[in-house]
């Protein structure tokens, strides 16, 4: 079994540096701290290269931010990892996590128990909610295929036939990374979750979140919850008439 981890860390954050070096040394497996992208750096030009225009159904109702573009192509570059190492499975940390290392040990079997069938497992730092179909468990850990996939990519386990999909189906983007992968009924694959996963996101702890939105006003800020709210009910819709496997695993 040939697997890997990558540690996204944006080399700006400097208060993440020790931190980064820390997730690798703690979990459990060789791999390397990777240089995350920085949208913030990149010239206007090429960010709108990455974007396309309401690219599949529901349409994301949000202009993308400069640090949700660096963070999606932060995630294309290790999927193209995985499949240019020709890897069986790679673990994503972002460098905002910690690792709690007893649940964690749990979670990380579980997952490489069954990352060849699911493709893609979320260890998850918050537990999902409606309908979901349980896979299995090891002590307090479970893993769990949920209708309606849960957002955040703190930490997940991608296998190479998952990580070549999703980066071919991602040439061009439309919305954050979390959002694209919570998209079943568009990539086919139904995002497995594990919790408790011995993962938390601990950016407040550090320096705040690394993807920054401007000032709104009260009217604004009104407009946006309306928005989120329908591309919400959207998604449950989508979610429950899906065409990826119930079960999880690739259609």
């Amino acid at each position: 079994m040939s697997e890997h981890a990558f540690v996204l860390h944006l080399v700006r954050a400097s208060a993440r540096r020790e931190n980064a070096q820390a997730l690798l040394a703690g979990c459990g497996m060789t791999g390397e701290v990777w240089a995350a992208v920085d949208g913030r750096a990149m010239s206007s030009t090429d960010l709108a290269a990455c974007v396309g225009a309401r690219l599949f159904a529901p349409v994301y109702p949000f202009g993308l931010k400069t640090g949700e573009i660096g963070c999606f192509l932060s995630h294309r570059q290790i999927w193209a990892e995985i499949v240019r190492r020709d890897l069986d499975h790679a673990f994503i940390i972002e460098d905002d996590a910690e690792i709690a290392p007893e649940p964690y040990a749990a979670a990380l079997a579980l997952a490489r128990d069954h990352v060849a069938e699911l493709g893609y497992i979320q260890f998850q730092t918050r537990p999902s909610h409606g309908p979901a179909t349980v896979v299995d468990t090891n002590g307090p850990a479970t893993l769990s295929v949920p209708r309606m996939a849960g957002l955040r990519t703190t930490a997940q386990m991608v296998s190479r036939a998952a990580a070549e999909r999703l980066l071919h189906l991602s040439e061009a983007f439309d919305r954050p990374v979390d959002t694209f992968v919570q998209s079943h009924w568009h990539t086919r694959i139904r995002p497995a979750a594990i919790y408790p996963s011995g993962i938390t996101d601990i950016a407040d702890r550090l320096d705040g979140s690394t993807i920054q939105g401007g000032v709104r006003t009260p009217f604004e800020q009104v407009g946006r919850e309306w928005a989120r709210l329908r591309y919400r009910w959207a998604v449950m819709q989508a979610s429950r008439h899906s065409p990826a496997p119930a079960q999880g695993g690739l259609a």
